[in-house]
């Protein structure tokens, strides 16, 4: 084994975490703070037999899992400071931070979330160094110069500690409903502002928002009260139950919150996550009830006027992935994917049942992604196995049209504003601009609210390839690459994908990714099954006991590209985060030897107890469960934690994950590294970064996320040996 030497650790966290540490842990914390060698810190087996369905099966961490013990916060301790050592070793960190630090100074601020309300803009601004979005106000997406603040969280928190997690204006957009969350938690709470004046009004609401199922709320027509998620509060259910049984309650500005009245969801399941929305002239509530993560909907509606009942409309069985209310709030359009995995939109009166609606978008070889209306024309956004494509309609669905976009664009965001549609534009090669379609003369232009980039990227082209996988499907490879890349097998590569919940990969711009371009990297995304790129039947093939079939993918790109010459084992570095950290789990368990890097951000490894997590139970729709056999054995056989393999010479592997985690729980990245870091014959390194800035990534302060990629960059250039 080749020995790393590391420059001495910190005396100061030593001083912090000794005092309460057991004598074994001081001793190696005291160890640390004078050589650190290649050999991580080790972890102490405890180990634990569980039975599921007549199979044992041995847990040495399970420890691990207890986030709140002393040795548990010594051990994050020590790892932490052995990974920080490492890295702050390289010679390439401290330039890569300040290089990633001058690129944010100079990024032209962006605009995400458009909100439209009479004669304004809403809209979430990113504007670096600041740490965090601004809430802003526009007249127009074409006048910048009518731009307002409403809300800087960076004011709340300098160091960027308070996030807006969602906001919803009013109907006459006088005021607005902000949810609130602190580092990077999305555990939040609804706070009110006047728009003109910015003034924090009285009011706050409590436990609208957990990651398990997010969080919403609709505003009454008369901009008096709003409908709410509410998790239960503390003594209304036992413990292990308050981040469940999401309902919606009905608060009128100005009163307590304890008088606030129960409308909804006493029988949603455990599991509900509730998405509010209202018709356009206020008069329709639209209640939208997923059955946990795994993409089934059941659907409810009713009067915004006081007292007036629910009714249900599709159940999570019907394939209603969507309904929309109509301008006038006379019918409701539906994308559904029943016996139509592609999609197709229906139509009905509101005050209609499912067996009355009628298609009037019939399946196609696109898959319908969204639907958006205006007050004359449906405009449906397609996925073509990644890049985006808009189609425009009658409102019953003829006199299709299909608006002209730049080739391999992704598109989102739309919405109708003024008898226009605005959209997000963006590729992988040009920063992302929002564009103004005029339905009437077909007129397609660049509002005032575009991108413009830091670095230049007209050095690089994109193209698209196939590989196949093991049971013969073509999987999509989008490759990014110098102009001229010559395929001799020797180029670094690094290789992305995430593959569930059917959300899809589509094109995107990063100009991070100069830095990787400029050490003759190249960049993949691969669009694997388990999303969405290719509709329903995509994702189905991807979950569940069929969730080998995306790890299977995912080989199959790396293959393609060694086999291609873009890459060898040697020169292959693989990336992805949650879903996609299981994914990268997956992939070094089953095929060590085919990259010699792997970047695993908020992943989730040991598949057998993923489910007894809060936010875990939510996946079970996705994942599946051990209660169940079948579910249970497939879950065992890829699951990365049981299927280490102690000798075997592994990637180097770099593990990232947030203490304030909601979504997944970090003892995945704990219980991975450990076991890893005593397996492993390879000599190469496992570290972890456990941040206790940061969550799941959304609210994470700007400061944090260049960090973290300073981080990784300075692994993958170490390890693919990429010097300048």
């Amino acid at each position: 084994m080749v020995t790393r030497w590391i420059p001495t650790a910190s005396l100061s966290v030593v001083g912090l975490i000794s005092r309460s540490l057991p004598a074994p842990w001081l001793l190696l914390v005291c160890t640390l703070t004078m050589t650190i060698a290649a050999a991580p810190p080790p972890t102490e087996k405890k180990r634990v037999t569980d039975e599921y369905h007549g199979v044992k099966v041995v847990d040495d961490y399970r420890w691990l899992e207890e986030a709140n013990s002393p040795a548990v916060k010594a051990w994050t301790t020590a790892q932490n400071q052995y990974s920080r050592a490492w890295l702050d070793a390289q010679p390439d960190r401290a330039a890569l931070l300040a290089q990633l630090t001058a690129l944010y100074a100079k990024d032209t601020p962006s605009h995400s979330g458009l909100v439209s309300r009479p004669g304004r803009l809403f809209a979430l601004k990113f504007q670096p160094p600041k740490q965090q979005r601004l809430l802003v106000t526009l007249t127009s997406a074409d006048d910048l110069a009518s731009e307002k603040v409403v809300l800087d969280p960076n004011e709340l928190a300098p160091r960027g500690q308070v996030a807006m997690d969602w906001f919803v204006p009013s109907p006459d957009g006088k005021l607005i409903a902000v949810c609130l969350s602190e580092n990077g938690s999305e555990e939040g709470t609804l706070h009110f502002y006047r728009t003109d004046t910015g003034e924090h009004l009285p009011d706050r609401i409590p436990r609208v928002q957990y990651p398990t199922g997010g969080g919403s709320a609709a505003w009454t027509p008369d901009s008096k009260a709003v409908f709410y998620t509410r998790y239960p509060h503390q003594g209304e259910r036992p413990e292990a139950d308050l981040n469940f049984f999401q309902q919606i309650y009905f608060h009128t500005l100005g009163t307590p919150t304890s008088s606030d009245a129960y409308s909804a969801g006493r029988d949603f399941p455990r599991i509900a996550e509730i998405a509010l929305a209202t018709s356009h002239d206020g008069r329709w509530l639209l209640a939208s009830v997923a059955n946990g993560d795994g993409g089934e909907f059941a659907h409810h509606v009713r009067e915004t006027k006081a007292e007036a009942p629910w009714r249900q409309i599709t159940r999570h069985e019907d394939g209603i992935k969507q309904v929309e209310f109509s301008h006038d709030g006379t019918l409701l359009y539906l994308r559904s994917v029943k016996d139509a995995p592609r999609g197709k939109v229906l139509r009905l009166p509101i005050t209609g049942q499912l067996r009355d609606a009628a298609v009037i978008v019939p399946e196609s070889d696109a898959v319908i992604e969204g639907i958006t209306l205006s007050e004359k024309f449906l405009f449906v956004a397609d996925l073509i196995g990644g890049p985006s494509r808009i189609r425009q309609f009658g409102l019953d669905g003829t006199g299709e049209r299909i608006l002209p976009l730049p080739e391999a664009s992704g598109v989102g965001g739309l919405l109708a504003v003024d008898g226009h549609v605005l959209f997000r534009q963006s590729s992988f090669v040009a920063p992302a601009a929002w564009m103004r379609y005029d339905p009437a003369s077909g007129a397609l232009k660049k509002t005032a609210l575009f991108n413009t980039s830091p670095v230049d990227l007209s050095d690089i082209e994109a193209v698209r390839e196939f590989a196949v996988s093991k049971d013969g499907t073509k999987v999509p490879v989008n490759i990014l690459r110098r102009k001229g890349t010559k395929l001799d097998g020797h180029n670094p590569t690094l290789l992305y994908a995430y593959g569930g919940y059917g959300h899809s990969m589509r094109p995107g711009f990063n100009f991070e990714q100069r830095l990787w371009f400029d050490r003759g990297g190249i960049y993949v995304v691969a669009n694997i099954r388990g999303g969405g790129e290719y509709g329903e039947a995509w994702h189905l093939a991807g979950n569940l006991t069929k969730k080998q079939n995306v790890f299977d993918d995912f080989a199959a790109s790396a293959q393609h590209l060694i086999t291609r010459g873009y890459t060898r084992p040697g020169k292959l570095a693989v990336e992805g985060g949650s879903n996609g950290g299981l994914l990268m789990g997956a992939f070094l368990t089953q095929h060590p030897a085919l990259a010699r890097a792997v970047v695993a951000h908020v992943g989730i490894y040991d598949m057998l107890r993923v489910e007894l997590d809060p936010n875990g139970a939510f996946n079970v729709t996705e994942f599946g469960t051990v209660k169940d056999l079948a579910q249970f054995r497939a879950l065992h056989a890829y699951s990365p934690f049981h299927n280490v393999k102690d000798g075997t010479k592994y990637p180097a592997v770099f593990f990232l994950a947030g203490e304030t985690d909601g979504r997944v729980n970090p003892a995945n990245s704990r219980k991975m590294t450990a076991r890893l870091q005593a397996a492993t014959a390879s000599g190469h390194p496992v570290l972890v970064r456990l941040s206790s800035a940061s969550g799941h990534g959304m609210g994470t302060a700007l400061t944090e996320r260049i960090a973290q990629k300073a981080d990784v960059f300075a692994f993958l250039f170490d390890q693919l040996g990429m010097t300048r």
